[in-house]
């Protein structure tokens, strides 16, 4: 397992610390801090330490050019104002950088301007790597949610700077889903959901050699439906994923792990049209399935109760429409007063759990969503291995 950001002498060290500081920011002003405050532990510690803290982020798709649309600007105003004063600094390489760092104490803290304003960012440029690395004598990756690139700033720098280890977000994500990959309590339950079975073969294979039960929900299910030879209607289907489908019918099957199929929707004759309940599997022509039904939530929730650890990754309908929202809020509701340990991954669950107000009795809400399924699918991820070698 990588070192912790507690295994490093920091005192008087420059500490560049990769944050995940890609938040919704609308008119200047952060909407949700979600991500800002489970960075916070990691920054407190190295300025209590007596670091030179300096920290930076990607925000938005700026496509390497410098976009005011997607200044961090408005992230340093808004942890000064909440938290703690934090210099901000124009750019993330170069002279304003190395002016601001040269200025530092102990226990200030600055935060660069966007990475990906530079193309190198995400080419992983030696270059910029060496630009960015410049101005640190110390690196720390506290970003989850981009440890499975190969960015400057999650790989390149780690493979320049000696004294390297990950923050405490990090840590506790590699603790969640090592535990899930290596030791999971069992029954082990994993729901899967969202829209395409294309986005998600690795993780349901994966899944597969862990899970003792699997969970389907989302359009996906409608895929897997068809190819039982369930009538689906208009539903969303990918007729070229039903072969990876019969495959993971298959190695289920070798496996003994029972895989979980709807048996009742909320359909509808147009997206998010007027809903109509559909009390069996089968969807009559002209409509299509845009939620899980009651009887199918209530027999996922049952069988989640037996289970000992739970993963949860993709909606299970159309919850952004109130009309289409129940089969996941109550998946949700039910996870956040399960027994077992419970671990969210996935910017739409993790939606559904804060707008079920559950957020707060989860075992571990990942920040990382193309992360945290890539964690399950391979291991372990770049931007972490990366921390381990000298």
């Amino acid at each position: 397992m990588a070192k912790c950001i507690k295994d490093l002498n920091l005192k008087g060290k420059r500490v560049f610390i990769r944050v995940d500081f890609n938040v919704p920011v609308k008119s200047g002003v952060v909407k949700d801090d979600t991500r800002i405050v489970e960075a916070m532990k990691t920054i407190r510690y190295a300025q209590g330490q007596g670091a030179k803290v300096i920290l930076a982020s990607h925000l938005g798709r700026p496509k390497g050019e410098k976009n005011p649309d997607y200044t961090l600007a408005p992230v340093a105003k808004y942890i000064t104002d909440k938290f703690m004063p934090v210099t901000f600094v124009e750019d993330c390489i170069g002279a304003p950088v190395a002016d601001a760092v040269a200025k530092m104490n102990d226990g200030d803290v600055i935060l660069l301007e966007n990475l990906r304003y530079y193309k190198g960012e995400e080419k992983n440029d030696p270059e910029f790597v060496k630009a960015l690395a410049a101005n640190a004598g110390v690196y720390i990756n506290d970003a989850f949610g981009t440890c499975h690139r190969k960015h400057a700033s999650t790989y390149g720098m780690a493979e320049l700077i000696h004294d390297k280890a990950a923050g405490f977000l990090v840590e506790k994500e590699i603790q969640y889903f090592s535990q899930l990959i290596k030791n999971p309590a069992r029954p082990f339950g994993a729901i899967v959901g969202g829209a395409k079975v294309s986005d998600k073969i690795g993780v349901i294979k994966s899944l597969l050699e862990l899970a003792d039960d699997i969970f389907v929900g989302g359009a996906m299910a409608y895929t897997f439906l068809k190819y039982q030879g369930h009538t689906v209607g208009t539903s969303m289907v990918e007729d070229d994923q039903l072969n990876v489908v019969e495959e993971i019918f298959a190695i289920a099957k070798k496996k003994q792990v029972k895989i979980m199929l709807p048996m009742d929707h909320v359909i509808s004759k147009e997206f998010c049209g007027e809903p109509c309940a559909c009390d069996c599997a089968d969807i009559p022509d002209g409509c299509m399935g845009l939620d899980i039904g009651p009887k199918t939530a209530d027999m996922y929730i049952h069988e989640l109760n037996r289970c000992k650890t739970i993963l949860w990754n993709g909606p299970m309908g159309v919850f952004e429409n109130p009309q289409y929202a129940n089969g996941t809020f109550s998946i949700a509701r039910a996870l956040g007063g399960a027994e077992g340990t419970v671990v969210v991954g996935g910017g739409d669950s993790v939606a559904a759990v804060n707008l079920a107000g559950v957020s707060d009795t989860i075992d571990h809400i990942s920040t990382g969503g193309g992360a945290s399924l890539e964690f399950i699918e391979f291991g372990s991820l770049p931007g972490i291995d990366i921390l381990d070698r000298n």
